[in-house]
């Protein structure tokens, strides 16, 4: 069932803004029926009218389907005033991180719907670990090859290559080559640490918007 059914339970109110004009501005923005939208969240119509005309309020998993259906972040459906942020991120301030042999560097504005990163994959690093989470992944293989299994199929990318797939499938990466590979790398709606994003060593329980 999905994380946004119609039967889980909504927040008290107070926990939350008033989310309904938002929510019906937003659905119409992205000129989507009542019953489309509820369908792609997977609430019944009903559900959504009375999330929009504030007869309830909706739950973090609500919020989170919903942020995907309409192409937006859970910070635009709170209605909350986001600073304005640079389009463009220069080569020289992308500082590169490293976490269990990968080296990442963040390639995108920080609190947008999409997290994207370049990445260095090392040789024979986290090839047994598989993770599944909510959201999409798209990455493109710029030098190297990547070996992906997604479920029971595994894959070679090779330069130029990409892959785009649902992050409740299976899946897991590792670089073919002894030089590694270096690709780039878009999850969408979670802005997770990104050394939870196919980077460094696994500990404790996956969490949402972990890859591998």
């Amino acid at each position: 069932m999905s994380p946004a059914a119609d039967t889980n339970p909504e927040r008290p109110a107070d926990e939350l803004p008033a989310v309904a004009p938002q929510l019906r501005a937003l659905r119409r923005r992205a000129s989507l029926t009542l019953e489309a939208a509820s369908r792609a969240a997977g609430l019944s119509p009903a559900h959504l009218s009375r999330l929009e005309t504030g007869q309830r309020q909706p739950s973090l998993p609500m919020l989170l389907a919903l942020a995907r259906v309409y192409g937006t972040t859970v910070s635009e459906l709170l209605g909350e005033t986001v600073a304005e942020r640079d389009a463009v991120t220069r080569a020289a301030d992308m500082e590169p991180s490293t976490a269990g042999g990968w080296t990442y560097w963040q390639a995108g504005a920080p609190g947008r719907g999409m997290q994207a990163l370049r990445v260095h994959v090392p040789h024979g690093a986290q090839g047994d670990i598989v993770r599944v989470h909510p959201g999409e992944e798209w990455l493109y293989v710029l030098t190297g090859r990547l070996r992906l299994r997604l479920g029971d199929t595994a894959h070679i990318l090779a330069p130029g290559d990409s892959a785009h797939f649902d992050s409740l499938t299976p899946h897991r990466l590792a670089a073919a080559d002894h030089d590694g590979a270096e690709l780039l790398f878009v999850h969408t709606l979670l802005q997770s640490p990104a050394t939870a994003l196919c980077l460094g060593p696994v500990t404790g329980h996956p969490t949402p918007g972990e890859t591998s």
